[in-house]
């Protein structure tokens, strides 16, 4: 008889390297993880629409299933996915929120509202997935219409790398905006992995432990 698999996590594209990572750091070899396409956080809606789609498909066949998204801008469709399913997701309303920490995030807003972030993902694909994604390598007068109401870039770094930071420290000159660094491991997303990794019931999990 074939057994089916405990733990399904769907992810989003970008955090699979972090993901990873903390999955053999934390020896959940058990776990199977499905990534979905980065991309879709250039179009919101396809989220919701893509996670209920592999819900549906995986509901009757794992003991847990866990959404590793925040909000990501759906405007709470994801919520309520995460109602009609009873699954759990990642605390806040996007990666920047979980790398860096709730209290620290709001912070950074309230220093700076014009506040544009990147990720290492983010660092690492910007001429993809901001530059080209934006028509900014065919129409770069652009830039100043996109960017108007920002005034500072800041690399939320997972990992110490200084080829990154030399390459966000570009973005930050080509954006024309002010640049800070702060190095922030893989914050809540390590916090709320190993929450979930302990948790034996299926269903939500105390909301404390996620904030």
């Amino acid at each position: 008889m074939k057994q089916i698999p405990q733990v399904l996590m769907l992810a989003c594209g970008a955090l699979s390297r972090e993901i990873e990572a903390l999955k053999r750091q934390n020896q959940m070899d058990c776990w199977t993880v499905r990534y979905l396409p980065a991309s879709w956080h250039n179009l919101p809606h396809k989220i919701p629409e893509g996670l209920e789609k592999n819900l549906k498909k995986a509901k009757n066949h794992y003991s847990r299933i866990y959404v590793a998204y925040a909000d990501c801008g759906s405007g709470g469709m994801i919520d309520q996915l995460i109602e009609d399913y009873d699954v759990e997701r990642l605390p806040g309303a996007h990666c920047y929120e979980f790398f860096s920490g709730s209290e620290n995030f709001e912070t950074m807003m309230e220093e700076e509202p014009g506040t544009f972030f990147l990720t290492d993902f983010l660092v690492k694909t910007f001429e993809k997935l901001v530059i080209r994604e934006l028509g900014l390598d065919v129409y770069p007068e652009l830039k100043k219409e996109y960017f108007k109401n920002y005034h500072r870039l800041v690399y939320l770094a997972q990992t110490e790398d200084s080829e990154l930071r030399e390459k966000a420290e570009k973005a930050a000159d080509q954006l024309e905006l002010q640049f800070e660094y702060r190095f922030t491991g893989y914050g809540t997303l390590e916090t709320v992995m190993n929450t979930w990794q302990q948790s034996k019931s299926y269903g939500k999990a105390d909301q404390h432990l996620l904030a």
